[in-house]
């Protein structure tokens, strides 16, 4: 079991932070990983439009042959993916630990203004805490 990644997606499909945590996914450019948060925002409003009972709250895992992003989306429109192993079962949880992180951290934070890239140190401490060291 192994946590490849996080990124936080803002409302407007931004990405407004990522960081990875293991080897095991392809190394990317700061503009390529703009680009991959962007689709993802897509592909999350265009699923969450295509539920055939109603209301959906779009993606929540989407599963490739050696990785899975899971989704967990807030009230406010904000998204944080977790780059995962296939065998990883404690996405959900570590997630919810993560927006905990990020209110605490980020959005108590005077000098944050939201839908801006994240730079603070006592999120990066915080996820560090939770998810292990980041490259």
């Amino acid at each position: 079991m192994a946590i490849f990644g996080l990124w936080v997606i803002n409302k407007a499909g931004g990405l407004v932070y990522q960081r990875n945590f293991a080897d095991g996914l392809a190394q990317l450019t700061s503009n390529e990983y703009l680009v991959l948060a962007g689709t993802l925002h897509g592909i999350h409003a265009i699923t969450s439009r295509l539920s055939p009972i109603g209301f959906s709250s779009g993606a929540q895992v989407i599963e490739g042959e050696s990785f899975k992003m899971t989704i967990f989306l807030t009230a406010t429109g904000t998204k944080f993916v977790l780059l995962t192993s296939l065998s990883e079962t404690t996405a959900e949880s570590v997630l919810q630990k993560v927006y905990e992180a990020y209110a605490d951290a980020v959005m108590k934070n005077p000098f944050y203004t939201p839908e801006m890239p994240i730079r603070s140190d006592g999120f990066d401490t915080r996820i560090t805490a939770l998810v292990g060291t980041g490259q």
